[in-house]
This record gives C-alpha cells, structure tokens and sequence, in this order.
C-alpha cells in the first residue's frame, strides 16, 4: 500500500532539522568533567579508538545515528553517510523505513546505503507502532532490505502526541517487542528519539529481549519542536513549543540505562569528540550523532569526513589526557559530576 504522505513527511523532517532550530534541552555533559591525568602512562600516537559492538569490531565508538530515508530527495545525503560510515569503519543507522516498506518504489533511498558501505555494521529502522501493528515480517523486510546487521525499533511518543498524523496509542507494544526478540536472528535495538530512557523503561527493554539500548535523549534535536515548525493549528503549534525540551537529558539517561544493564548507545546531542568520551566514562559503549553531522553531509564527502576527523582527534586527545589507552580503559575513568545531573542522578538512587 502506498503511502505518500508518510514519504514526504520525511522530506520535510529532512529540510526543518537543516534549517530550522530545533536543538532543545541539555544534555548534562557540561556537567561532566573527565579527571585529567598529568602524567599519562601512555603515547598519545598508540591511542586506540576501537571498539566492539554486538560482535562487530568497530574503528572508533562513534556511530551515524539515524537521520533520514522515505523520499527520493534524502538517497544522496544517505549515501554521503554511507561513504563515510565505510571508510572509517563505523557505525551507522538508517532514519525510518515505513516509507518504503509503504511503497517499494522508495526503497532506493535506504539501499543505497548498503550499496555505498559493503562492509560496514549497519542498523534498519522501524517504529514500534509499526511493528505493533504489522509485526515481525516488517522488521524482517526492513533488515533485508538493507542487509542490516541488527534492526533499531525506535520510541516516539512525544513526536507522535505533537504529530497531526501521530498515532497516541502504545498499548501492546512491549508484547510486541517481545516477540520479535524472541523470534529475530538478527539482534534488536531500542532506541528513543529524543526524550530518553529510564531505569524502569530499561529494565523493562532488556527484559523483553532487546540487544542494546540507544537512549536518545534530550539537548539535541527536539521532535516536538520539528512538529511545532510542521504545525498548521497554532494548538499544535504550542503543544510541540511547550514539551520540546521534556524528557531525560542524555547524560542521566546513559546513566540509568546502564545501571539497567546490557550495550548502550549514547544520543541526543553529542557534537564533540569529548561528549563521547564522556559517554564512554558513565556507562555508553557508542557514542551517536545524528544533527551534528547533517550539516557536513549536506555539505559533501570532503565536509564530512573532516568533521567525523576533528571528532576522532578529540576523543584521541580525551583519552590520552585520561590516561586511557582504549575505549575499555575509558570506561574505567574518573568522573566529576555537578549541577543538575548531578542531583537527577541522586534522586534517582
């Protein structure tokens, strides 16, 4: 069934988190300072940016969060990610797939991310209502359809209340999740996008089966505040303006989540190398980021990779100042934690 308001909804989504602002929140890692080592036991040249995910060895913990795909008009910025997921050998997640899982004719737009990164560890995407409401033979097309090597269910519940399209009913979900970790051969993903998740929601999602957690949450791109730009009734319209900074800020949600237990993906805001060695020291595995680099994307090749190398010389540096050799041994650092992450995270002990 085709399905052509959902393609060109993404088209939009594309062009307002481009040119508009919808940054919204704080992340907390202001709030976080790595304790510096004065006298390293290390060279900085024999940093080691590799990292294991799922059984995949990854070049750095820096992963393409999810961004776009549904229209005709995102093909070349996913390919530009593609490129540059492959060549430096990470990570990197695709935006939704129900549009193509609609209509076949847009599946281009998302196939041409395998085609572009043959070798590359790459996430399908499907919302959990969809899975919900067509189960596991969608999440299974969409892994085919880019030869995935684990599929991401992501969490909207916020984007969808702002949404004039949305859909406000998540009850049957978790079952939902249940099953298709029960029954996928391939490992499950949960990611939010953009409002974060708890200790309780977490621990929930790892009991269903999930692989690994993307906490997505808030102090990057605010899905109520892309739906506030979208909005033609001005109800809407300050609906998306009041909820665009709610939710968990990333930092605390890494937190919690690993407290939880199981892989974490640190999202929601990252935009320097040392937001992901942050990530890494409370409790993240990857560090995502999804508007940071659309710009450069939009931008070509050359615009891309420079940035993706200003971030990998920023985690290298952050390292060595720590004293960490590897990403495990960032794992293991000092952190001083103040202000207001640091009382959410006492209120939540």
């Amino acid at each position: 069934m085709k399905n052509t308001s959902t393609s060109s909804r993404k088209k939009e989504h594309l062009i307002i988190c481009a040119n508009e602002p919808v940054l919204a929140g704080a992340t907390g890692f202001d709030d976080i300072r790595l304790v510096h080592d004065a006298l390293p036991e290390c060279s900085m040249d024999a940093v080691d940016l590799r990292q294991r995910f799922l059984g995949h060895q990854l070049n750095s913990p820096l992963f393409i969060a999810a961004m776009t795909g549904g229209h005709p008009d995102t093909t070349a910025v996913n390919a530009t990610l593609a490129r540059a997921a492959e060549e430096c050998g990470i990570g990197m997640g695709v935006g939704s797939q129900r549009a193509a899982l609609e209509d076949p004719e847009l599946e281009g737009s998302f196939t041409v991310v395998r085609e572009e990164a043959p070798t590359a560890f790459l996430c399908a995407n499907l919302g959990i209502i969809q899975l919900k409401d067509h189960g596991a033979e969608w999440a299974d097309r969409a892994v085919e359809m880019i030869d995935a090597q684990a599929l991401c269910i992501h969490l909207n519940p916020l984007q969808e209340a702002i949404q004039p399209e949305g859909d406000h009913d998540t009850s049957g979900c978790l079952e939902s999740l249940r099953d298709l970790c029960s029954s996928a051969r391939y490992p499950v993903i949960v990611k939010e996008t953009g409002s974060g998740i708890s200790y309780e929601v977490a621990r929930s999602l790892y009991a269903a089966g999930a692989a690994a957690i993307d906490v997505g949450g808030i102090g990057g791109t605010s899905w109520a505040a892309v739906e506030r730009v979208r909005a033609h009734d001005p109800a809407l319209a300050s609906l998306g303006d009041h909820f665009a900074d709610w939710g968990i800020p990333t930092a605390v949600s890494v937190v919690e989540t690993r407290r939880a237990g199981g892989p974490v993906i640190a999202t929601g805001g990252l935009s320097r190398g040392t937001d992901i060695a942050k990530a890494i020291a409370i409790g993240a595995d990857l560090g995502g980021m999804a508007h940071a680099l659309l710009g450069p994307a939009l931008d070509g090749d050359d615009a891309l990779m420079s940035e993706i190398s200003r971030i990998h010389r920023e985690l290298a540096v952050a390292m060595y100042l720590t004293g960490a050799r590897t990403v495990n041994e960032l794992k293991s650092i000092r952190t001083y934690i103040t202000g207001i992450t640091a009382e959410m995270l006492r209120n939540e002990e």
